[in-house]
């Protein structure tokens, strides 16, 4: 499929993608189209995932009612138009065999960050947040025990004055956090 891409003049910069992309925390009241959320949806929908058993579950909170809901489980809402909280059923992610770990952590945190870059090139910000209370978020949204929350994201169209928080673009040197063939 890059292949496709690449022959019909299409041009992929992700690295810029990724680096302009920062967590928005200030938003503006415009509610998220139906059709935007569909697309941030497809990205979380194709996402990889341990042995493609896409164990995510997705819960989106776009009207009053959910967002008021929302507001009791944590402080880190921003008042953003929309939220969505990435889950795993634990009954459906695949098992590493020599000592029982499963991956439902990482393919809800990779169909997080799908989610979170398709929503930036879309033009909506978001916040992944995982400052919530995940037994008042159980209660608020009836979530049975097999679904584990791992991750939420609030998001929006950013506000016209919203600036990327000033450790954005403050990385550690390479050298520090790669290391070849050794630790």
């Amino acid at each position: 499929m890059l292949l496709n891409r690449i022959h019909k003049g299409e041009v992929m910069n992700f690295l810029n993608l990724a680096t302009d992309r920062y967590s928005v925390r200030k938003f503006t009241d415009k509610p998220l189209e139906k059709e935007v959320i569909e697309k941030i949806l497809e990205a979380g929908h194709i996402a990889p995932t341990g042995c493609n058993y896409q164990p995510q579950r997705i819960l989106v909170m776009s009207n009053e009612e959910t967002l008021t809901k929302l507001k009791e489980c944590t402080r880190c809402h921003f008042d953003a138009p929309c939220a969505m909280l990435i889950c795993y059923n634990k009954d459906e992610c695949w098992t590493r065999p020599y000592d029982g770990a499963q991956c439902g952590i990482v393919d809800a945190s990779i169909v997080t960050t799908h989610m979170m870059l398709q929503a930036w090139e879309l033009g909506v910000g978001s916040t992944w947040v995982m400052h919530f209370n995940p037994f008042k978020m159980r209660e608020a949204f009836e979530i049975p025990e097999n679904i584990e929350p791992v991750a939420l994201l609030v998001m929006g169209y950013p506000a016209p004055d919203e600036v990327p928080n000033e450790r954005h673009s403050v990385y550690r040197p390479m050298e520090e956090t790669v290391s070849y063939n050794k630790f």
